[in-house]
């Protein structure tokens, strides 16, 4: 069985969606999940899912080898960054070549970048008046959103679209597309 560690910053709906694609598709199993941000509610649905969960600060990203260590203690096949917004330190990235990947909400390179998540990247998008958007799966590297891109899936913008609706229409995207794409990776 394949392992796989969850970094997460906000809400954590992929997470939950990626644990339970696989307590149906029994490739992989989560192992952990991970957030840098103590209120977040990735933790209650890691708790909801009988997922171990772990807080860490800035400090042990960054400045220790607290998580490193702890990554390396886990030996995961997969290290998936879903909703993360910390850039990931090099010596995390090289330790875990190609064995890290993210999800970003915008079809890159458009879009990319430090401050472009969330609503920020499909208000970026309907200010600009494209007509399409969607999800680019990544490795992740040691700059934002700049790794070699593993998929990408697309919507459609109407001018009558809100950021609200875009969003709407790249979180259907992620769900269907992230859990599927892990296990293409996992699988190869």
């Amino acid at each position: 069985m394949k392992k796989i560690i969850i970094l997460a910053s906000g809400s954590g709906s992929n997470a939950e969606n990626i644990v339970k694609y696989f307590n149906i598709h029994k490739v992989a199993d989560v192992k952990l999940i991970m957030t840098n941000n103590k209120n977040a509610k990735v933790l209650d649905r890691a708790k909801n899912l009988n997922i171990n969960a772990l807080h860490f600060n800035k400090e042990d990203f960054y400045d220790s080898d607290n998580i490193i260590n702890r990554l390396k203690e886990e030996n995961p096949d997969l290290i998936i960054l879903a909703g993360f917004l910390w850039l990931v330190p090099s010596k995390i990235v090289d330790e875990f070549q190609n064995k890290i990947i993210n999800i970003h909400p915008a079809l890159l390179p458009k879009y990319g970048g430090k401050g472009m998540y969330g609503m920020n990247v499909h208000q970026a998008v309907i200010d600009n008046k494209e007509k399409e958007s969607g999800i680019t799966i990544h490795y992740v590297n040691s700059k934002y959103d700049e790794g070699d891109i593993i998929f990408q899936a697309s919507c459609e913008v109407s001018e009558n679209d809100s950021a609200e609706n875009v969003a709407q229409k790249v979180h259907k995207l992620e769900y269907e597309h992230f859990p599927k794409v892990i296990h293409q990776l996992l699988t190869e």
